[in-house]
């Protein structure tokens, strides 16, 4: 009998070895990943591979409403994030001259923004306001003149260079889009869209949608403008965006609490997780 005993627990404490076996191997131990002292804040990873087709070519921005002229960074950044908590996808950017002021809607008349506006003034959410139509934007003026009807549109050449030319603007920011702060309060892909948006191209709003919405182009025929995409680890999905302004760099927004700046792809975390490359303006996109 006590041979039947001593049998059942061992037994027992074998089935009890193997289970916690198993179970370790279901979480694995693994090494950390190598990043950089200040490695950029990620977006929430998504389980499918990125899409690798091109979408549709952006189309042109409506009417859009701007609100503001905020002396504090912080009260521009707070009016972006209620009006982004109540569904309007606001962002704030630097206007000059110390000034931060905050744009929200893509409406396809000048009316249907004004209504909205008036709601929303009716409302108190918002003060005074601006009405920005498809004419204010670089794809559509050569200069900050504006132009006759009959004027074509700038070269892809000078779009790129407003491209380059908004973004560098942001640098030293704190930058943090409205609504975010599930995600540490905290969006490199708000960046490139306030940046896009600023120049009256509608670029979509998450990492994912941004690289799909692009053409592919080699990272060795990157040009002015265009988007560079990050894994958190290589072969990952993708979790960061920055954008390319030449000679190897580009600026991002690199992490919750930290400022907009530069970086070179060189550096080798992000020469070791670069996933992908976009293009957004080819020859004659500017015309349609």
């Amino acid at each position: 009998m006590r041979s039947t005993q001593a049998a059942r627990l061992s037994a027992c404490l074998l089935a009890a070895a193997l289970a916690l076996s198993w179970g370790c191997r279901t979480h694995p131990r693994t090494s950390p990943a190598a990043y950089p002292a200040e490695r950029p804040s990620v977006e929430e990873p998504r389980r499918e591979a990125a899409p690798e087709e091109p979408g549709a070519p952006l189309a042109r921005m409506g009417y859009t409403i701007q609100v503001g002229a905020f002396a504090v960074l912080d009260n521009a950044r707070a009016l972006a994030e209620r009006l982004s908590g109540a569904g309007l996808d606001a962002f704030y950017f630097p206007s000059g001259s110390g000034l931060f002021k905050v744009r929200f809607g893509n409406f396809t008349s000048r009316a249907e923004a004004a209504a909205e506006a008036v709601r929303l003034k009716a409302e108190g959410r918002i003060g005074d306001y601006f009405i920005v139509g498809p004419v204010d934007y670089a794809v559509t003026r050569p200069s900050l003149i504006k132009p006759p009807a009959d004027v074509s549109p700038p070269p892809v050449s000078v779009v790129r260079e407003r491209l380059v030319e908004t973004a560098e603007s942001f640098i030293g920011v704190e930058y943090a889009w409205g609504g975010t702060s599930t995600r540490s309060g905290f969006d490199c892909s708000g960046l490139v869209l306030a940046v896009y948006q600023l120049n009256g191209l509608a670029m979509p709003r998450s990492v994912r949608d941004q690289y799909q919405a692009g053409a592919p182009v080699a990272a060795d025929r990157l040009m002015k403008g265009d988007l560079v995409f990050f894994s958190a680890t290589p072969g990952g999905p993708l979790s960061h965006v920055g954008i390319y302004i030449g000679d190897g760099t580009f600026i991002h927004a690199p992490g919750s609490g930290k400022n907009v700046r530069r970086e070179s792809l060189a550096t080798d975390w992000f020469k070791s997780h670069l996933a992908g490359t976009r293009t957004y303006l080819a020859p004659g996109s500017t015309d349609r």
